[in-house]
């Protein structure tokens, strides 16, 4: 089992043919590689990151959601 964090993506980061994007997570910004994603994503997507992966895309209401249960477990 893994911990996923959910991020936005702010970016593409560009000659990486759209595997690597700059991604908003909790207000910091990190660079997460898109290489196991099924789906393309672009700006304002959300994903569910683990130790730098996107692992999923998910929806705005899944991510806010993962952001409150986090918050209550004190992890944000």
């Amino acid at each position: 089992m893994c911990l996923g964090i959910p991020g936005q993506v702010v970016e593409l980061v560009d000659g990486y043919a759209g595997q690597l994007a700059l991604v908003d997570v909790v207000g910091a910004q990190r660079q997460i590689n898109l290489g196991m994603l099924d789906d393309a994503v672009g700006s304002g997507d959300w994903v569910l990151i683990h130790m730098g992966f996107a692992l999923e895309r998910i929806d705005a209401r899944a991510a806010e959601e993962a952001l409150a249960g986090l918050e209550l477990m004190g992890r944000r």
